[in-house]
């Protein structure tokens, strides 16, 4: 198949180069599909380019690399004819987790009542989109049963670079905020970590699960590219060391085919919130 796949992702931190160096490397070496990536600064302009036309001085990507928010902007966007092609096995079941001081005054939701919540960046579905929206369906308004800080500290990137949650545990443990809303990977890995005082946080609140990134084609894209595409991810096994150290940095055991039934939360709220308008 000598027709270049050009294949989009965010660049949100050094290690996105190195991993996609590895996956190039895969693609071309191992399953003879040729592939080359263009990386971007925010996931609304890689989405433009998933869904430019032809003569628009926007660069076109075949397949896109996406967060949950920017997969469905792109299916939003395109009237629904953009294709789902792969995710991660972790991304499928995440949490948003709300955590407060251990022993402290918030033990429960309704303990938000007039108190402060620290959320994350505002294009961060799993620290701010998503929060605000269960908290909601709870009966607690933003703005009116309780109030946030928030920290915007990675627009564009859609809560990638973590650099915002660990900004809402900083607000938390200093006294900032009386609580705050972190994906359950984050909380993990501070727990794993050690990178607050053992029993410092104690999570009070544990959202419905949601699914996380998205390999996405653009409408006209050939089916049989990226049925192809999909069929080189599948090939990867975490059996083979060479394998595996891509594997381990994209965080990731295999490769699924697409579970479309975890975004149905996050396409209301983002809807709602504004994140379809263009």
């Amino acid at each position: 198949m000598s027709r270049i796949i050009w294949v989009g992702a965010v660049a949100y931190d050094p290690k996105v180069v190195t991993i996609w160096e590895g996956m190039r490397r895969y693609f071309l070496e191992e399953a003879h599909l040729p592939v080359e990536v263009v990386l971007f600064q925010s996931y609304e302009m890689q989405v433009r380019a998933l869904l430019a036309q032809s003569g628009e001085p926007t660069p076109r990507i075949d397949i896109a690399w996406n967060t949950n928010l920017a997969y469905l902007q792109a299916e939003a966007w395109s009237s629904e004819h953009c294709r789902p092609i792969a995710m991660r096995d972790t991304d499928i079941g995440w949490t948003t987790k709300i955590v407060a001081v251990s022993g402290g005054s918030i033990a429960a939701l309704a303990d938000l009542k007039n108190r402060t919540l620290a959320l994350g960046s505002r294009d961060s579905g799993h620290a701010a989109i998503l929060p605000v929206h269960f908290l909601e369906r709870e009966g607690l308004l933003e703005g009116r049963d309780y109030l946030t800080v928030r920290f915007n500290s990675d627009i564009g990137k859609h809560g990638d670079t973590g650099t915002s949650e660990v900004e809402v545990v900083r607000a938390v443990l200093d006294g900032r905020a009386d609580a705050g809303a972190i994906g359950s990977p984050f909380w993990k890995t501070v727990q794993t970590q050690h990178l607050v005082p053992e029993g410092a946080l104690t999570e009070i609140w544990t959202s419905p699960p949601f699914n996380h990134c998205m390999f996405t084609a653009r409408p006209d894209l050939d089916p049989a590219l990226d049925k192809a595409f999909a069929a080189a991810l599948s090939g990867m096994s975490y059996d083979n060391p060479s394998h595996r150290v891509v594997l381990d940095a994209e965080g990731l055991r295999r490769w699924e085919s697409p579970h479309l039934d975890g975004y149905g939360t996050l396409r209301q709220a983002a809807s709602n919130q504004g994140f379809f308008n263009r």
